[in-house]
């Protein structure tokens, strides 16, 4: 990142929604992180974790008055406006605290990207984001607001992004808009670039993010933004986390068909919904070494929900596999246990962080009690 800032000044805002975990936050705050929040949970767990209000920016297209209130008197570094009603929100809720809140307005470009429609964000088709048609206007508007201090622009396009010309497309954009700006004698001093750059699910044996297309992007950044004198931001959350979590499993049962075999695990799709949800493909492999001579077998990889969407891949050509047998799902560090949930009653399982030889369980599994602890009957079922 400081090599695509070129030499100028660069922030790294880490995408808490891509893991939450507190022994990763933690480790990322230590080396200097910034975070990326997106609700008042996530600002909450951020300042928890060691990140000094300073390193922290408020991103989000939906911020509740109450979200606004408790990020401005914590003091965190930037909010990324995304709607007009929001800007004279944070107005009101700033000015009402006796404060200026320092802010940038997130800029729907009209151009978008990702690895699946459902993380494209650049779009003018998505919800994200203030139309690039109003940015002028709302940022005379805020100039004569109380309570805030714009500093600038952000954008955020998409997610899982692997080629480098639909960014170059937007910072262009982007930087052109900051010219335009500054003609009209607007202060513009920072420029958050967002995340989206993505990593290979297809290939983790390598654990290789893929350094060419890294560096094509540090040196697109650096030649696209050269000469615009602005504090750069980033908020890669996938890119860092991605490759360094695996979801590890127990084979359940054999289920033969006449056409294919189900291979049933113990792991679901409320434990990693991303197959599901964007028809994702993650490796799997064998936890034990296969003996040689082992036989291939097709299979259908299924998990115990009630519903046929419950699966995590099909016809995976794998080592024959029994009951008992451990595998373990490739590349799950990012919007694996951060989207779980307890479909169908169940457990959400433990998250253990690995250091060399050390280990240690950053979440117990739950239990049943916890489970059923914040459940109430109402007063006539009592």
């Amino acid at each position: 990142m400081t090599r695509a800032a070129g030499g100028g000044r660069a922030h790294v805002f880490y995408a808490m929604k891509a893991n939450g975990n507190l022994g990763v936050l933690k480790t990322l705050a230590a080396l200097g992180a910034g975070a990326d929040t997106v609700s008042e949970g996530e600002v909450r767990k951020a300042l928890a974790a060691g990140f000094p209000p300073e390193r922290i920016v408020f991103s989000g297209v939906g911020k509740a008055e109450s979200e606004l209130r408790f990020a401005v008197e914590a003091g965190i570094y930037q909010v990324n406006i995304e709607t007009e009603s929001e800007l004279d929100l944070l107005s009101r809720v700033a000015a009402a605290l006796g404060k200026r809140q320092e802010a940038v307005f997130r800029v729907n470009p009209d151009i978008g990207a990702g690895g699946h429609a459902k993380i494209t964000t650049g779009s003018s088709e998505n919800k994200f984001g203030v139309s690039f048609e109003e940015v002028g206007r709302l940022y005379a508007r805020a100039a004569n607001l109380p309570g805030v201090r714009m500093m600038g622009l952000a954008l955020h396009i998409g997610s899982q992004i692997r080629e480098t010309e639909s960014f170059e497309a937007a910072y262009a954009k982007m930087a052109a808009l900051v010219g335009d700006l500054r003609s009209e004698g607007h202060r513009v001093e920072r420029l958050d670039l967002g995340g989206g750059l993505g990593i290979p699910y297809d290939i983790p044996r390598e654990f290789d993010h893929g350094p060419g297309l890294i560096d094509a992007y540090a040196d697109m950044v650096a030649r696209v933004t050269q000469g615009l004198e602005v504090e750069l931001g980033f908020e890669p959350g996938r890119l860092i986390v991605g490759n360094a979590g695996i979801l590890m499993t127990r084979v359940l049962h054999l289920n033969p068909r006449p056409s294919k075999q189900f291979l049933v695990v113990d792991a679901a799709m409320n434990d990693l919904v991303r197959p599901a949800m964007y028809e994702a493909y993650h490796e799997i492999w064998p936890v034990a070494e296969p003996r040689a001579g082992t036989p291939e077998v097709a299979y259908d990889v299924v998990g115990p929900i009630c519903e046929s969407g419950d699966t995590f891949t099909t016809g995976r050509v794998l080592p024959a596999l029994k009951p008992g047998d451990l595998i373990a799902f490739m590349t799950a560090g990012a919007y694996g246990a951060s989207m779980a949930s307890t479909y169908n009653q169940r457990l959400l399982v433990p998250e253990v962080l690995v250091k060399g030889a050390d280990y240690a369980v950053t979440r117990p599994r739950q239990s049943f009690e916890e489970l059923l602890g914040t459940d109430r009957a109402p007063p006539w079922l009592a």
